[in-house]
């Protein structure tokens, strides 16, 4: 039997995880709309985890997304962990890619905040 702490814990976690969806999935279409190709989403490998891979010709961008009430609560919610999982990820993806040699890459940041359009941050770190 659940205690209602755990009931309310569950629930919390069950909406972080709607919330987290729901801007993904805004994200993936702020950048459609800007002329990238989404190619995976949340892609998880045994090194870390990648948000959204997004591609515009020879160009794969990885996307972390935060939703963050503010720009600058976003850019600063990905710490040095968080990008490190995220370039290790991101190095085994490149790795099986069959045109890897010809691909330039890169680490953005897309902020989802409240009512407002996403905010595509190019070259995050």
């Amino acid at each position: 039997m659940r205690r209602p702490a755990d009931a309310a814990e569950a629930e919390r976690r069950r909406r972080a995880l709607a919330r987290g969806r729901g801007g993904e999935w805004l994200a993936a279409l702020a950048l459609r709309l800007k002329g990238y190709r989404i190619v995976d989403r949340n892609v998880r490998t045994p090194l870390g985890e990648i948000d959204i891979v997004a591609r515009r010709h020879d160009l794969v961008v990885f996307v972390e997304v935060k939703a963050r009430p503010g720009l600058a609560e976003a850019i600063d919610a990905v710490s040095f962990e968080a990008e490190r999982r995220i370039v290790n990820a991101a190095e085994l993806w490149i790795a099986r890619q069959p045109d890897a040699a010809t691909l330039s890459w890169r680490f953005d940041i897309v902020a989802v905040r409240p009512w407002r359009w996403p905010v595509h941050v190019e070259d995050a770190f």
